[in-house]
């Protein structure tokens, strides 16, 4: 089990927090085998992480400083149509989000990871 990594998760009043005997009762940080993204427990703790370090981790990870464009060459993602009525995923292709072409390709190369643009 993971400990919920938000600051002040231990400072919320919920019954699930409320540890030990009566007379040395305790707030603890919650204890759960299903977090929030695999490390908080609900959207408050998340909240409460990011203000405190959101920054750095921009910082840390890499700030963007100019904006990221997406060009022809570099607008294509794969897609299929699916029959809600037959319940069938068919029509397996390539689409550029900017052109808007669409080149048909088989259900295998829609699985292979490795092909990114037709």
């Amino acid at each position: 089990m993971k400990y919920c990594q938000g600051p002040k998760c231990h400072t919320y009043d919920t019954k699930d927090r409320l540890r030990g005997q009566q007379g040395a009762k305790t707030l603890q940080t919650r204890r759960r085998t299903y977090l929030l993204f695999g490390e908080f427990c609900d959207n408050r703790c998340w909240r409460d992480w990011f203000e405190k370090f959101g920054e750095r981790a921009v910082n840390h990870f890499g700030r963007i400083v100019e904006p990221i464009k997406l060009t022809e060459e570099n607008a294509w993602i794969k897609d299929y149509d699916y029959d809600w009525q037959a319940g069938i995923t068919n029509n397996y292709h390539f689409v550029n989000k900017i052109t808007k072409e669409r080149v048909l390709i088989t259900e295998q190369q829609y699985n292979n990871t490795d092909l990114i643009r037709p």
